[in-house]
């Protein structure tokens, strides 16, 4: 038998796709009450504000995340297997919160310093430094072509996150629907790895 779910929590899923569908300024506390089923006083007794309620359902999904990365960056084995395991991780855990990327986009542009803070002081921040590492490790034994470590993290995470930020504009540029969106997203992480193996495979 299903969960049944609590006031809260139906607030914050209902919260969630309000956000998706209509970023942070233009969602209302009345549309997320409508589309809860939720009254908006007892909205307001569980969520003093919209950016209260942002930030809950941001940090929950957010920090929820960086642990999982950061056990993958822990784990023993070759770097490209880890890589190749990041990024497996990473797609499945944006697309069960495709939220993120634009939530992290909101708090960036309104409150970078305490967004950046906030990341800092987090015990489950992943290890990037530690990748880095094994990165300039790998290249110094030729086992992958010499490459800044840095671009490559960048270049990682840009093409992992990118089709969720910019899914509005690829769907409707590209004319691809539900069912072809899906296949898409089936196929990214498999499509980053052979992308990322290829480029570094060494001469």
């Amino acid at each position: 038998m299903a969960k049944k779910l609590t006031t809260k929590e139906k607030i914050k899923l209902a919260a969630k796709e309000i956000f998706i569908q209509k970023g942070f300024a233009g969602a209302r506390m009345e549309d997320i009450s409508k589309a809860s089923g939720i009254n908006k006083a007892l909205l307001h007794y569980h969520f003093t504000s919209k950016e209260n309620l942002f930030e809950q359902i941001f940090d929950e999904a957010f920090f929820e995340i960086m642990p999982r990365l950061h056990a993958v960056l822990l784990t023993e084995g070759e770097v490209m297997d880890k890589i190749d395991a990041f990024v497996d991780e990473y797609i499945a855990t944006i697309r069960q919160n495709p939220h993120i990327p634009l939530f992290v986009i909101h708090e960036l542009s309104q409150a970078p310093d305490r967004f950046l803070q906030k990341i800092k002081s987090h015990p489950g921040l992943p290890n990037v430094a530690s990748l880095i590492m094994e990165v300039m490790t790998a290249m110094e034994e030729g086992k992958i072509r010499s490459y800044p470590p840095l671009h490559l993290v960048m270049n990682v995470l840009s093409m992992c996150v990118f089709p969720f930020v910019a899914r509005p504009i690829i769907r409707t540029v590209m004319q691809v629907d539900d069912h072809n969106w899906d296949a898409i997203i089936d196929d990214r992480a498999a499509m980053i790895k052979q992308f990322i193996r290829t480029a570094l495979k060494p001469d």
